[in-house]
């Protein structure tokens, strides 16, 4: 029980930083502030340093991890378009950051409360994205 709860909650971290990662780099190429151009750029190395944890333990489990949802993705990316369509700001970008992290941190706590048996090191991981998305929204509120 413990080793496959494990490898759920990974798996659901693999594909909430692959999500966190590929909006970032959605909305990088519109962002005028230098201040939030770095923000989302150090979000995202972390992203990618948290991916690195994440994929050598899958690994160790043997796991190809898992992609974000191909619907979910494919939204995003139409709400972002739009938006951006509308409004090209900085605001604009804020707005859909927020609302991206919202939902990562409502999914990952989910996932925290689903698969109570993960070993601590996967929920370890978990809290850490949490709390990256947590800080995320609260640094990009000036850009509201």
């Amino acid at each position: 029980m413990i080793e496959q709860d494990t490898i759920k909650l990974l798996r659901e971290c693999d594909a909430g930083v692959k999500m966190g990662v590929s909006s970032i780099d959605e909305v990088l190429p519109f962002v005028r502030s230098e201040k939030l151009e770095k923000l989302l750029t150090a979000c995202k190395k972390e992203h990618e340093k948290l991916d690195r944890e994440i994929q050598s333990l899958l690994d160790k489990y043997k796991d190809d991890g898992k992609n974000p949802n191909p619907m979910a993705k494919s939204m995003s990316w139409m709400k972002t378009n739009m938006k951006l369509m509308m409004e090209e700001s900085d605001a604009t970008i804020a707005d859909l950051m927020t609302d991206g992290c919202n939902m990562g941190v409502k999914s990952l706590n989910m996932y925290l409360n689903q698969y109570k048996a993960a070993d601590e090191v996967s929920k370890d991981i978990t809290k850490r994205l949490i709390n990256l998305e947590e800080k995320l929204v609260v640094d990009i509120r000036e850009f509201l």
